[in-house]
C-alpha cells in the first residue's frame, strides 16, 4: 500500500545545533505510528515540519503518495494533516464550537456558519465517540475534554493524518483509556495517527510500529510486535534503563517522625470539601507515595503541607522532635506555615506544575534556580543586593549535579525541555544553600518527562531517602508510585481512603482503594 506519510533524507539545523540528520520515516495509511525519543532527540522538530511550523534544510515529504511541499500549516490542513499539540491550541473564553470553526467559518453571517458546523459536529462526534459539549466555554472543559475538542476541531477540517504530541501527558489514567479508545476507533476507520510520546507503555498499547529517535537520528524503526519495553528504553538513551523498582532494593528503616499532620479539612471557595479529615506522617528514611486519580485533593494537600495554603482545620507539626515534641514547630489555622518558614525548617516542595508554581519561564536559569532563596545571607548581600555571580556559579554547580542540560546559567527557563526545566527545580529544593533539607513534598515529579530524566529523578529520590530525609511523593503514575514508595496512600474524595505497605502494593489493590473501596492500614 502506498504510504500515508514517506519523509526521506530530513534534514533541520538551527544554528549549531542539528536538529534532524538525515531522518526517514515511512507511515502506513490506517496505523498508529509511534515517534519516541528523549527530550531534544528531534522528534517534535520532524513533526513540525511535517505540519509545516518549520521548513527542511534538504530532504523530501511525500503524503499518500504525491510530493508535497509544505511551507505552513495551512498547506498541511489542505493535504489533510492535523495536530494536536502538548499545550492546546484554544481560545478559552470561546465555546467549544466558536474554537472549532475559528477561522475555518463557513459563512460570514456567524448564526448561519454555527448552525452548519453544529450539524456536521453532531454527526462528526456520533461516528467518532468524541463527546464535546459544544455550548460552553473551554476555561470550563476539563482537561480531557480539551483534548477531545482539539482532535474534534482537526477531523472537521478533513484531517485524515493525525499527528498527536505527548497525548496523555496530562491525563489521569481513566482519562488516557478513554482517549485509547477513541485513537482505536479512528484508526479502525481509516485515521493515521502519529504519536510523538515518552511514555513507552502506551506506545505498546496503541501503535503498530515505533520509530526511535536518538539525537537527530532515527536509531530504531520497526512494528511494535518485534521489539520489547527495554529494548525502545535502550535504543532511546543508549544504554540500559532501569525504572521499575531497583533490583534487589533493600527494605526502608524509617526513623523519627519529621513531620505530623492530624485532621486537616478543606473547602474551596464553591464550599466543595477538597480535604476531609486527612492525617498522615512522614518519618525519616523513608518515600511515602500518594496514589489517587487528580482531583482528588492531592494537590491541595500539599498545597496545605508546603505552606502554600492553609486549612480551615487541622493541625501541623514540623521539625526534628515531632514524636516527643522538643523541639518540634505547631501550626493551626491562623498560624499556618508559610514557605519561608518551611525552607527555614528544612521543608522543601518541588510543585506540581513547574511553569505555574515552579520558575518564571522568561527568567535565565540562574535566577529560576535561585528563587526563593534569593535573601540567603549566600546570595544577598546585607544591603539586599543580589550576588548575582556567586548566582551564577551556584546555578553551574547545580546544572552539573543534575545533569541540566545544556549547562547554559544564562538561557532562558523557557528554553529548557520539560525534563531540564524538572531537574533544575529539583536541584534548587534539594541543594538549599543554608538548611539542607529533610522533608522534600514532590508533586508529579516526572510529568512530561523523558526516560533518562525519569531514572535521574527516581535515583535522586531515592537518595535523598537513604540520607536519612522524609520524601513525599504524589503522581497520577502508578508505575512510578510502585517504584519509589515505601508506603502507599491513597485518596479518594478528599480523604485518605486505605494506606498500603508496598509489599501488599500491586495495581489492583490500589485501584480499589482509588474507586473508593475500603482497605485496612498497613
Amino acid at each position: 500500500m502506498t504510504p500515508a506519510v514517506l519523509m526521506q533524507g530530513i534534514n533541520k539545523r538551527f544554528g549549531a545545533v542539528q536538529a534532524n540528520r538525515e531522518v526517514t520515516l515511512t507511515v502506513a495509511a490506517g496505523t498508529a505510528h509511534g515517534i519516541v525519543g528523549e527530550n531534544g532527540a528531534g522528534k517534535s522538530t520532524l513533526m513540525s515540519i511535517l505540519y509545516g511550523f518549520y521548513q527542511a534544510d534538504s530532504g523530501s515529504i511525500m503524503i499518500e503518495g504525491r510530493p508535497a511541499r509544505i511551507t505552513g500549516s495551512r498547506e498541511a490542513i489542505a493535504l489533510g494533516i492535523g495536530m494536536v499539540h502538548q499545550h492546546f491550541m484554544l481560545v478559552e473564553p470561546l465555546s467549544a464550537l466558536d474554537n472549532i470553526m475559528l477561522g475555518a467559518e463557513p459563512d460570514w453571517r456567524l448564526n448561519v456558519a454555527r448552525a452548519q458546523v453544529r450539524g456536521q459536529l453532531e454527526a462528526l462526534m456520533a461516528d467518532t465517540g468524541l463527546q464535546v459539549r459544544l455550548d460552553t466555554p473551554v476555561e470550563e472543559l476539563p482537561v480531557g475534554e480539551r483534548q477531545r475538542l482539539e482532535i474534534l476541531k482537526a477531523l472537521y477540517r478533513g484531517a485524515r493524518i493525525l499527528i498527536l504530541d505527548e497525548p496523555t501527558a496530562v491525563l489521569t489514567p481513566q482519562e488516557t483509556e478513554q482517549l485509547f479508545v477513541t485513537l482505536r476507533r479512528l484508526r479502525d476507520a481509516g485515521t493515521t495517527l502519529l504519536l510523538i510520546t515518552h511514555k513507552l507503555k502506551e506506545i505498546m498499547a496503541i501503535c503498530d510500529a515505533v520509530t526511535v529517535m536518538r539525537q537527530g537520528a532515527v536509531v530504531f524503526d520497526g512494528p511494535i510486535a518485534q521489539c520489547s519495553l527495554d529494548q525502545l528504553a535502550e535504543a532511546m538513551v543508549g544504554r540500559r534503563v532501569h525504572l521499575g523498582r531497583e533490583p534487589g532494593a533493600k527494605r526502608a528503616t524509617p526513623g523519627a517522625t519529621l513531620l505530623a499532620a492530624s485532621g486537616l479539612q478543606w473547602r474551596d471557595a464553591m464550599g466543595v470539601q477538597r480535604l476531609n479529615d486527612v492525617s498522615l506522617t512522614l518519618r525519616a528514611g523513608e518515600i511515602v507515595g500518594i496514589a489517587g486519580v487528580s482531583g482528588n485533593g492531592q494537590s491541595e494537600l500539599l498545597e496545605m503541607l508546603s505552606g502554600m495554603a492553609q486549612p480551615q482545620a487541622g493541625t501541623l507539626i514540623l521539625g526534628a522532635g515531632v514524636d516527643d515534641g522538643s523541639a518540634a514547630r505547631r501550626f493551626e489555622p491562623g498560624r499556618w506555615l508559610d514557605p519561608s518558614t518551611a525552607r527555614r525548617l528544612g521543608l522543601a516542595h518541588v510543585p506540581e506544575d513547574r511553569h505555574r508554581c515552579g520558575m518564571v519561564l522568561p527568567f535565565a536559569a540562574w535566577e529560576t534556580a535561585e528563587l526563593g532563596y534569593q535573601r540567603s545571607p549566600r546570595f544577598a548581600s546585607a544591603w539586599g543586593w543580589m550576588k548575582r555571580q556567586v548566582m551564577r556559579r551556584s546555578t553551574a554547580q547545580m546544572m552539573e549535579a543534575y545533569d541540566v542540560r545544556p549547562r547554559n546559567p544564562e538561557l532562558r527557563a523557557s528554553k529548557f525541555s520539560g525534563g531540564n526545566q524538572q531537574k533544575l527545580v529539583l536541584a534548587r529544593e534539594a541543594l538549599a544553600p543554608e538548611v539542607p533539607p529533610k522533608i522534600l513534598l514532590v508533586g508529579q515529579p516526572t510529568r512530561g518527562v523523558d526516560i533518562g530524566a525519569i531514572e535521574f529523578i527516581h535515583g535522586r529520590l531515592r537518595a535523598m531517602r537513604d540520607a536519612g530525609g522524609a520524601v513525599l511523593v504524589v503522581s497520577s503514575e502508578l508505575d512510578e508510585i510502585l517504584a519509589l514508595a515505601d508506603r502507599v496512600l491513597v485518596m479518594d474524595r478528599g480523604r485518605i481512603a486505605g494506606e498500603l505497605a508496598i509489599a501488599d502494593c500491586t495495581e489492583a489493590a490500589l485501584g480499589r482503594l482509588m474507586a473508593g473501596a475500603e482497605a485496612k492500614a498497613a
